[in-house]
């Protein structure tokens, strides 16, 4: 069986910690922490949509996702400065977009817009499904902002969401990926289930060797065990 360099059973997350209202401005906030990895998710309210959505009486909750230029071991340029979004971040803030609009009744929500911004302090893997399970927290806490003001009546709740990491490495099933994990990983996984245990997304890749549906269905179910645990997080922070 492989050996976790941080000491972990292979069933087990990163510590985990979720700060809420670390942002003194945006609606919504929190500071969340997998492990050493470290982002800073905002949920800023605006009263309009897209002009695409303008007038069909529902919401948007759109996400933009960024790294700190000293966030890995090695600086990278910020994306500003360079002048175009790399694809692989194009890629995660769709994810995160996508994932948090499944939580939440966008009709229910009227002609507003939330948009979830997540830069990453610190990354040790995970950083996409950190974004997501503190992106949530975040997205909760400004529909709270609402209700207190009178511009909802009641938050507009489908489901509690989270996302986790699951790999394959020598044969072991492993839950939450530190990078160096995610790097030596034969089978990679990102997964994103509602409360209910239902897929709203499964990202996955045979790294360095092919995986069976019996492979697939156990990675499911360990991704399943974990969220349920960040879901318990979750609502222990938001007190509910």
């Amino acid at each position: 069986m492989y050996q976790r360099t941080d000491g972990r059973k292979p069933d087990e997350l990163r510590p985990i910690e979720i700060i809420r209202n670390f942002n003194m401005y945006a609606e919504g906030s929190c500071l969340v922490k997998f492990g050493n990895t470290w982002v800073v998710v905002t949920a800023t309210v605006e009263e309009k949509v897209p002009s695409w959505l303008k007038g069909a009486g529902q919401g948007w909750i759109t996400a933009e996702y960024s790294m700190l230029p000293r966030a890995n071991m090695d600086r990278n340029p910020r994306e500003s400065h360079i002048g175009r979004l790399s694809g692989r971040t194009m890629e995660i803030q769709r994810l995160i977009g996508r994932s948090l609009r499944a939580a939440f009744d966008l009709q229910a929500m009227g002609e507003l817009t939330i948009i979830v911004d997540c830069d990453v302090l610190q990354a040790d893997g995970g950083t996409r499904t950190a974004s997501i399970t503190g992106g949530f927290v975040a997205v909760y806490d400004a529909f709270s902002y609402l209700v207190r003001n009178g511009r909802l009546s009641d938050i507009p709740l489908r489901e509690f969401l989270a996302a986790v990491s699951v790999g394959v490495i020598e044969d072991t099933y492993l839950l939450d990926l530190t990078f160096e994990e995610d790097f030596d990983a034969e089978v990679d996984f990102n997964v994103v289930m509602t409360e209910s245990g239902k897929l709203v997304e499964v990202q996955g890749t045979a790294e360095k060797q092919l995986f069976t549906r019996e492979d697939l269905n156990n990675i499911i179910d360990l991704a399943w065990r974990g969220i349920s645990r960040l879901i318990k997080i979750q609502k222990e922070v938001l007190g509910v």
